[in-house]
């Protein structure tokens, strides 16, 4: 009851303010009627908040994120289910969800009364133009009387989480190749033994079948060997993402960091849909593999991938290399000198086929005209470093898509020439 006083609304200060006046009048004058308008003046707050101090115990509220996972630039739908636990109806409820800066302005829900067990839902949306995790709540609901004159606040605590995940593009159906053992295929393949000379072996192991003995091997070595069993090949691919602070400009979502995320996004889920055992590396020490979480552990990571301050190249091809087992290496580069991208060559081994997609990010701010010679020459000189590294490399300048992009990562062989491809307005690809 002290805590519904404390609520007292300034119209029900003013009712209580009027009825010790009207009191004190009362007694001086010697008027009863007047005594009886003070009890009147002082019940009426006193009832309001005895009232809304009764009832505001009784309230359950649940909160759902349709979806809970939304892409940059998209709405989602937060949906507020609020039930009367109580045999009293509430009076008038003020609904206002806590959100962040970047997902708007906080929502002010009016519910005009709920009845004794009753429920009501309701909705807003919110959009986000930057990625990230979001917390969503707690929901304040500020509980009143009919008259206005009495007021309070209840904070829930729950609080839900809305990720926005970079943008991804749907990719062009083209054969990129990269298969792990060179199949050239985008699909997993088996290896079959189909006769005695075509058998693959290894030494043998304690425990192992004697009817698996591969005599032939045996005579040629001078030890003993055993059949392999069937083997998957699998297709495998790995996305580098360079996150140094210095190879990326422009400020906001049209940074062009930005656009190599989302690109990341794109790719890593286009190989994933087309049956690539993926794996995903960034400046930043990020190192995992999509297939335990699949396509959404990937697009969650990247929603809070972030520009590292002390990133080098010389780091991302040495964590590139700690697992590399060939296949397939796609790099989305921001800009390079001549040195970094020959470090690059490191990632060429056990015959992997590297497309790197090399950002000019300088064309992402405004420049003078020498300026933008310079660095044009120095993003040419940088791509040409990365073909002669042994990489199929796809210039990006500002306002590029990647649907366009990604079919010239599979014309490496078409004998495109450089000054061709760099004088394309999306950017070309030379090998």
């Amino acid at each position: 009851m002290r805590e519904a006083l404390r609520g007292l609304t300034t119209r029900g200060r003013s009712f209580l303010a009027a009825a010790a006046a009207a009191g004190i009048s009362a007694i001086v004058l010697g008027e009863r009627d007047l005594l009886r308008v003070a009890v009147l003046l002082a019940a009426l707050p006193l009832l309001a908040a005895a009232y809304v101090g009764r009832s505001r115990y009784k309230l359950a509220c649940t909160r759902s994120l349709e979806p809970g996972r939304a892409p940059v630039g998209s709405t989602a739908r937060v949906i507020l289910r609020l039930q009367n636990m109580s045999r009293l109806p509430t009076g008038t409820l003020l609904l206002e969800d806590k959100l962040p800066y970047a997902l708007g302005s906080r929502p002010r829900v009016v519910l005009e009364r709920l009845g004794s067990h009753q429920a009501s839902s309701v909705a807003y949306t919110v959009r986000a133009d930057v990625r990230g995790r979001y917390p969503i709540g707690p929901l304040v609901i500020r509980l009143t009387d009919p008259f206005g004159l009495c007021e309070l606040t209840r904070s829930f605590p729950s609080v839900d989480r809305l990720t926005v995940i970079p943008q991804v593009i749907a990719l062009p159906a083209v054969r990129i190749g990269g298969e792990y053992a060179g199949t050239g295929d985008s699909r997993a393949r088996s290896v079959a033994v189909h006769g005695e000379d075509d058998a693959a072996t290894r030494e043998y192991r304690r425990g192992d079948d004697l009817r698996r003995v591969h005599w032939r091997s045996t005579a040629r070595t001078g030890e003993l060997m055993v059949r392999r069993e069937e083997q998957p090949w699998e297709s495998r691919a790995t996305v580098v993402l360079d996150t140094r602070v210095y190879a990326h400009r422009g400020e906001g979502p049209t940074a062009s960091f930005e656009w190599a995320v989302s690109a990341t996004a794109s790719i890593a889920t286009h190989l994933r849909q087309a049956g690539y055992k993926l794996r995903l590396v960034t400046g930043s020490g990020i190192d995992i593999d999509a297939a335990e979480g699949g396509e959404g552990l990937i697009l969650d990571t990247l929603a809070d991938v972030q520009l590292a301050q002390n990133g080098d190249v010389s780091i991302l091809v040495e964590q590139v290399r700690r697992r590399s087992d060939g296949g397939l290496v796609v790099g989305i580069f921001g800009s390079l000198t001549v040195a970094e991208a020959e470090l690059l060559t490191g990632l060429r081994g056990n015959g992997a086929t590297c497309i790197g997609f090399a950002i000019d990010s300088s064309t992402w701010v405004s420049m003078t005209p020498g300026e933008r010679q310079a660095a044009d020459r120095e993003h040419a000189a940088a791509a040409l470093a990365l073909v002669h590294a042994g990489w199929r490399s796809v210039p990006v300048a500002h306002g590029a898509t990647l649907p366009n992009l990604w079919p010239a990562a599979a014309r490496g062989s078409s004998g495109f020439a450089w000054r061709a491809a760099m004088a394309e307005t999306v950017g070309g690809v030379i090998r």
